[in-house]
């Protein structure tokens, strides 16, 4: 239990960081979490596909989740962007 409340407030700064490298304002208090949780899973996933067998430690593990996060930030931002709300005629 312990564990997996660690990994959201890990989750929740990572993704507050990210929300502040990328520019712009951040998703709130939720969708931060959820946003450095995904990005914290799909770092350590891709790690573990690029470099089988390499251990990362504490920092490594926070540097690429919050690389990844900024990622995955961006791309969220991106296609926010390109979906505005068209005025009522």
């Amino acid at each position: 239990m312990l564990h997996i409340i660690g990994f959201l407030i890990i989750g929740g700064v990572i993704g507050l960081l990210a929300g502040l490298i990328v520019r712009g304002r951040g998703f709130g208090i939720i969708g931060d979490v959820i946003v450095g949780v995904v990005g914290s899973l799909v770092g350590g996933y891709s790690w573990q596909l690029l470099f089988p067998g390499q251990t990362l430690g504490r920092f490594g593990s926070f540097f690429v989740s919050l690389v990844c996060a900024v990622v995955l930030v961006a791309l969220l931002k991106a296609i926010a962007g390109r979906r505005r709300p068209q005025a009522a005629p």
